[in-house]
């Protein structure tokens, strides 16, 4: 059995052993493929520092310092994989995987799928990713390179049931399959409760001594995919009791804003149901935000000219700016406007903190910018001072939904289309989740689940 980091380790590479550490640190740039990388699976860099970028005012037209994790430099390109291994690393240790018998299937809208088809290789597992047709070119040949088969399915972004159906026909075909649903698997919520929320509350803290807040989160924004990253609010608010959760959708498919459904093109958000793990009875707003603005953004920061207008007209500084060149996809976009909308609607001030995450970079949309350039042609400094003033400063408080006590139970509510009549949930599993309890179980697993893996090191010696 291959194993990496526990969750302790993830949050805090500096515990993993000396020697682990350094040979991981010699293989993420000289052998991205060995199973030594399971260990670079953090937020933190080499040196420790957590990977954030603290975005200009100029580009988001806000004085709300707006922070961004980024995850394109997890192994594989994209923070999913952190979920991806926390799901596989529980089946395998409570015995639901064995890596020499089964094949597992990663139902996925992209980043999740990409992850599974690294972890699972690199754990010594056959895999299968189920995506849709529709998505980015760059996924299906990122999967394949990691040596996983890949099952293209009817549709986009928001045909997610017709995933569950093939997961479904597999599953049914052969008993050996092991499906490891990003949507429902509580692997995937750990690692975001622990990982990604701690990270964020330290980082709070390191902001302060840059004189950049208070040493508190005012909001975290996070726009639905499986729901998982979503945890990391349940933590902060924790810490941080006033921190606002803020979850994103596409108007396109504005499927808890007012039960709307639709095709959008925001890669690995809005999927057209209420994920399993997503705590939406802690969850405090609503907003959507719109797909073509997302990609016109993304144009302006991974052309060069758009770069170059926001550093000669507005004054940003220069080597800010050119790390921001492929540090995003167009979600991280979708996240950024999100935070704007956030500090606008709540009028955050200075002292104020709003964070959020790129789960991915610009080299998985490299196909979606040829197409943006081709049928907007390639930013000039009208166009792209447009895009600075029409997509970032002009961002509006509209497709807003306040949660309510009864907008959360609506919200609430949902789920049972998916999970009871479809997934096989029950309605007493549903009820349990209204008990903010049943989430605190689960988030005191993650210490049960460390021990368990530090004690199957000792005893493999």
């Amino acid at each position: 059995m291959i194993t990496g980091p526990t969750f302790e380790e993830m949050l805090h590479p500096e515990k993993i052993a000396p020697d682990i550490r350094q040979r991981a640190l010699a293989a993420r740039k000289n052998d991205p493929l060995d199973p030594i990388n399971l260990f670079n699976i953090t937020w933190r860099d080499a040196d420790n520092k957590i990977t954030h970028i603290v975005l200009p005012p100029e580009l988001t037209g806000v004085d709300t310092p707006i922070v961004v994790l980024y995850g394109k430099a997890y192994p594989s390109g994209s923070h999913k994989v952190g979920a991806a291994y926390s799901i596989l690393l529980e089946k395998e240790m409570f015995g639901d995987v064995d890596p020499k018998v089964h094949t597992l299937v990663w139902p996925s809208t992209g980043n999740f799928g990409i992850g599974g088809a690294w972890v699972g290789g690199r754990m010594g597992c056959k895999s299968l990713v189920v995506l849709p047709e529709g998505m980015s070119k760059e996924r299906f040949e990122r999967i394949e390179s990691y040596g996983a088969k890949v099952i293209k399915t009817v549709g986009s972004e928001s045909n997610v049931k017709e995933i569950y159906d093939e997961t479904h026909r597999l599953r049914n075909s052969d008993p050996n399959i092991r499906i490891l649903n990003q949507f429902e698997q509580m692997g995937n919520y750990r690692f975001h409760y622990h990982v990604t929320g701690n990270t964020i509350v330290e980082l709070a803290a390191e902001l302060k001594t840059r004189g950049i807040g208070s040493g508190k989160v005012s909001a975290f924004v996070w726009a639905m995919g499986s729901g998982g990253t979503n945890a990391a609010a349940d933590r902060l608010k924790q810490v941080f009791p006033a921190c606002k959760h803020v979850a994103l959708e596409p108007i396109q498919c504005p499927t808890l804003f007012n039960n709307g459904y639709g095709a959008h093109d925001i890669q690995g958000i809005g999927d057209k149901h209420v994920t399993w793990i997503h705590n939406v009875l802690n969850t405090d707003a609503l907003m959507c935000i719109d797909d073509l603005s997302c990609k016109k953004g993304l144009q302006l920061l991974a052309e060069p000219l758009g770069r170059e207008t926001l550093v000669k007209r507005y004054g940003a500084n220069a080597e800010l700016i050119a790390r921001m060149g492929d540090m995003f996809g167009i979600s991280g976009i979708c996240h950024i406007l999100g935070a704007i909308k956030t500090a606008k609607y709540y009028g955050f001030g200075k002292d104020d903190v709003v964070v959020t995450a790129a789960a991915d970079g610009l080299d998985r949309y490299y196909s979606v910018m040829h197409e943006m350039a081709h049928q907007y042609g390639k930013l000039d400094e009208a166009t792209a001072l447009g895009r600075i003033e029409g997509v970032f400063h002009a961002v509006k408080t509209d497709w807003v939904l306040d949660g309510t006590r009864d907008v959360r139970e609506r919200w609430h509510n949902l789920k049972y289309y998916t999970w009871v009549e479809q997934q096989g949930k029950s309605v007493q599993e549903l009820d349990a989740q209204r008990d903010p309890q049943w989430w605190v179980e689960h988030q005191q697993k993650v210490q049960a689940i460390d021990e368990r893996l530090v004690a199957l090191r000792q005893a493999n010696g």
